[in-house]
């Protein structure tokens, strides 16, 4: 009887985990597809793909950083409530490492410059 509360509570854990894990990919999908197609768009009806280049690259970025945060929260869901052993946490840790060196990279990248090195005059309406 006791063990009828934790593994409810494991079961909703994993799909809360599973939950989260599959709106990244979409989040991820569905931001590829849109600013895909606004750039598309704009450049057909613009004549001028270079100027809508970098509000598109920004924007499939922000996607791309936005379903990685959302894909790791469920991986910690699941590490600390499934597989809470030593190689998991090491997986755990190496995802997260890749994570924050592609939000560096991407943050360079696309802005010119680290996060904590943003010039005060900037404007980021783009």
């Amino acid at each position: 009887m006791v063990d009828e509360p934790t593994g409810m509570f494991v079961d909703l854990m994993w799909y809360a985990a599973r939950s989260i894990e599959a709106l990244g990919v979409i989040v991820i999908c569905v931001g590829v597809i849109t600013t895909t197609g606004l750039f598309l768009y704009r450049s057909w009806m613009h004549r001028n793909a270079d100027r809508f280049y970098r509000i598109y690259r920004r924007g499939m970025g922000k996607a791309i950083l936005l379903g990685l945060e959302l894909l790791v929260a469920g991986d910690i869901i699941l590490t600390a409530t499934h597989n809470f052993n030593l190689q998991h946490i090491a997986l755990l840790g190496l995802l997260i490492l890749i994570r924050t060196f592609l939000s560096f990279s991407m943050e360079i990248e696309l802005n010119g410059y680290l996060p904590w090195k943003r010039p005060l005059d900037r404007d980021d309406d783009v």
